[in-house]
């Protein structure tokens, strides 16, 4: 794959996921998984999430940067790593604003507690079965009866 098709590739497997988890190291060490709902925005190499900047995972940024950010669905899965970081952008805030982060912010998107988790992307890792479900359960039952080697779809690693 060519530097754009790789992007390509990313941009569009990301389009499959609502859902994120981002994995930072806590102070004790430990790696902690935080569930964060990805925004809509075109991917470009950053992730941009909307959070409280009083939250967890931003405290644990401020300490160490590096990060992974990781989706699935019944079809695909996709593993980020790279470093993430606070901003304080009003302007990209009110760009991302939608109805349902005004769940978790009833104050809107002036509420002085929001801020922006910004996740640039250094590499990545996916893993896609077009077809889904069936073409995976056809696939799996293919291999058992021919005892060929299963093809779980297209998998790579891709420096971004």
């Amino acid at each position: 794959m060519t530097d754009t098709t790789d992007r390509e590739k990313i941009a569009t497997l990301i389009k499959k996921f609502r859902f994120a988890m981002l994995t930072t190291k806590h102070a004790d060490g430990k790696l902690v998984a935080h569930p964060l709902t990805v925004q809509e925005a075109e991917f470009d190499g950053d992730l941009w999430f909307l959070v409280s900047k009083s939250s967890s995972p931003v405290k644990d940024l401020a300490a160490d940067a590096e990060a992974n950010v990781s989706m699935s669905s019944d079809d695909a899965w996709l593993s980020l790593s790279g470093t993430a970081w606070l901003s304080d952008d009003r302007e990209k805030i009110k760009d991302l604003w939608n109805p349902f982060v005004e769940a978790w912010f009833p104050k809107g998107p002036e509420d002085p507690d929001i801020g922006i988790l910004r996740f640039a992307a250094e590499s990545a890792q996916y893993w896609d079965t077009p077809g889904g479900r069936i073409a995976s359960v056809f696939s799996l039952v293919k291999a058992k009866l021919t005892g060929e080697t299963y093809d779980g779809g297209e998998s790579g690693k891709v420096e971004l």
